[in-house]
């Protein structure tokens, strides 16, 4: 069968690299050789995440990790920072595990202020705040830096942060921020095969877990922590995934951050100025859009171009090349292209001159 690339929110493309690592022989995970291979990696993450923390390895989605942070964090009540379909999951996650939750919801496309989570916390009815950075499903990147700013208001409120579509396109710096979970799966800006999720936890957080009596076994914080101390994981790892992040945190420190970070930044731009050309607007609030991928607007708010979305999803595919077209409520009133993980300025240009071949024929 013909590969068709990827070039939808995620999963992404994976690299001939990084299946290759993801191949090598299979050790025994309670091994030497397995804690040789955490140990290697765990500066690596740490630089990533921006955090002394032990960053930990589950093997999981990234779902898992941010169910865990309700299930061990919540003891009051928690409040879920919505402007889009994955951000709005967390909230019925949130009520599902039994815990007492309450929805800061903003439109789809606008992002969620630190003003409008000032005014929530302020009447001191909860105890932890969700928030996800990169809402894929509208496009929109929330400013983390001035809602992360409220902690010194509120240290007491635990700041929970997914990570998934943003950790290692743009600086991040958890410690400095103050954010007390950082999440993220490693199929998105990581550019692996989806099945795990690396995540790292404050002091405060996993002070707060100890006292859950609740937290279940897989994952419990505090039972991460204890293996991390000795570079091995709770439960059994997907070895494989390790091998190949491994992989990947060795190339991402060989490109240098700086220079991921631009790099995204640059096929992004790429991808926003080709819509501004083809006569389409974009979907999310100006100055809040994501930097690896793009919402294209087509008819789910006025402006701009719109096309028959499903016909030029099928005429992109049979040039070899998956976007998406458009995720839930605003399904074919948007669509996405993604710019994430090991794309290139080369890469991106490909895409584009499919996509213009591609609007030729509609």
């Amino acid at each position: 069968m013909a590969h068709v690339k990827l070039h939808i929110p995620g999963p992404v493309e994976v690299s001939p690299e990084t299946f290759a690592a993801f191949c090598r022989p299979m050790i025994g995970h309670r091994g030497q050789g397995f804690k040789d291979l955490y140990g290697k990696m765990q500066p690596q993450l740490q630089a990533l995440l921006g955090t002394q923390q032990l960053v930990y390895l589950s093997t999981s989605s990234a779902w898992g990790v941010m169910e865990a942070a309700i299930r061990n964090l919540v003891q009051k009540k928690v409040l879920n920072c919505m402007c889009g379909a994955f951000s709005d999951k967390w909230f019925d996650v949130s009520k599902r595990c039994g815990k007492a939750a309450e929805a800061l919801q903003v439109p789809w496309g606008s992002p969620v202020l630190a003003e409008e989570v000032d005014r929530r916390l302020a009447t001191g009815a909860f105890d932890v705040l969700t928030l996800i950075h990169n809402e894929t499903s509208c496009g929109v990147m929330n400013p983390l830096e001035s809602i992360a700013a409220l902690k010194r208001k509120y240290p007491d409120v635990l700041f929970v942060v997914d990570t998934v579509s943003s950790l290692s396109a743009v600086p991040m710096d958890m410690d400095r921020l103050g954010i007390d979970v950082l999440l993220a799966g490693v199929q998105k800006a990581l550019a692996l095969p989806p099945g795990l999720a690396v995540f790292a936890c404050s002091a405060a957080a996993l002070a707060r877990s100890a006292q859950a009596g609740d937290r279940g076994y897989y994952f419990d914080f505090i039972e991460f922590q204890k293996n991390a101390e000795q570079n091995m994981t709770p439960s059994t790892p997907s070895v494989s995934h390790v091998y190949a992040l491994s992989a990947k945190l060795d190339g991402i420190q060989e490109e240098g951050l700086e220079a991921r970070y631009s790099r995204h930044q640059l096929t992004n731009q790429m991808l926003r100025d080709w819509a501004s050309r083809s006569g389409f607007t974009l979907f999310p609030e100006a100055g809040y859009e994501s930097r690896t991928l793009v919402c294209v607007n087509n008819g789910a708010k006025p402006g701009g171009r719109v096309i028959d979305v499903a016909k030029f999803q099928k005429l992109v595919k049979d040039r070899g090349i998956l976007i998406d077209g458009g995720y839930g409520k605003i399904k074919g009133t948007t669509f996405r292209v993604s710019n994430m993980g090991d794309e290139t300025p080369a890469t991106i240009e490909a895409l584009i001159g499919v996509l213009d071949d591609s609007l030729k024929g509609l």
